[in-house]
């Protein structure tokens, strides 16, 4: 495939727009908001549904720009039916996961970008 062809093809599916259920969602985190080392696609079944199943990759590159990684993307949202894509391009936090890789309410000793700083805005808090 040409280069850049498995981010058209998620660029067309994302404004098809609202679809209906099940609903695909992709969410990008990193150590800052400069790299993407991880992509989660979750699956909503239907209105108020947990998202099952997900899937998650990991690199210490992009994955926003990862052809191997966005075609996998695609390749589990076609398996899982999902009618309606959504995906925030940003990177909306660590890819560490609280109470797994790090504390119940502390911040991610890893990436020090994040703490004090809203997610979507990248603004810091206090």
């Amino acid at each position: 495939m040409a280069q850049g062809s498995n981010k058209k093809l998620l660029t067309k599916r994302l404004r098809k727009g609202d679809k209906g259920y099940p609903i695909a969602t992709i969410a990008f985190y990193g150590p800052s908001n400069k790299i993407a080392t991880k992509v989660v696609c979750a699956i909503i079944n239907h209105e108020g549904a947990e998202p099952e199943p997900m899937d998650k990759w990991f690199s210490s590159t992009d994955l926003r720009k990862s052809e191997q990684v966005l075609s996998e993307v695609l390749t589990f949202i076609d398996l899982n039916g999902a009618k309606t894509v959504s995906m925030i391009e940003e990177i909306i936090g660590c890819p560490h996961e609280e109470g797994i890789d790090y504390p119940e309410g502390s911040n991610c000793p890893k990436c020090t970008y994040w703490k004090n700083r809203d997610r979507f805005t990248n603004e810091i808090v206090h």
